[in-house]
């Protein structure tokens, strides 16, 4: 598998599971009752990550930064949610 393909590959998986994610948090605000502003700022790497890759994926250009930068994002981040939503939760309230 070439090295481009599967830079673009794993650019689309981070591009697709961050708008899922941000949908996600949008419908459990929306529908499940859940806490706004902890899961609206928990989203923000992930919309981040969705407009970059967006951008990518137009421009058909990928890179080893945004591959690397998002799995280590995406892992902290969902290993960490539930601390810092509780902890996000506690401060705003």
């Amino acid at each position: 598998m070439p090295t481009n393909n599967l830079k673009a590959i794993i650019s689309k998986i981070i591009l697709f599971y961050s708008v899922f994610f941000v949908v996600m948090k949008i419908i459990a605000i929306l529908f499940e009752n859940a806490w706004p502003i902890p899961n609206l700022i928990l989203a923000i790497p992930f919309l981040v990550f969705a407009i970059i890759g967006g951008l990518m994926l137009k421009k058909d250009t990928y890179s080893w930064i945004y591959v690397i930068a998002g799995i280590l994002v995406i892992s902290v981040l969902r290993y960490y949610e539930a601390a810092w939503m509780v902890s996000l939760h506690n401060y705003f309230s």
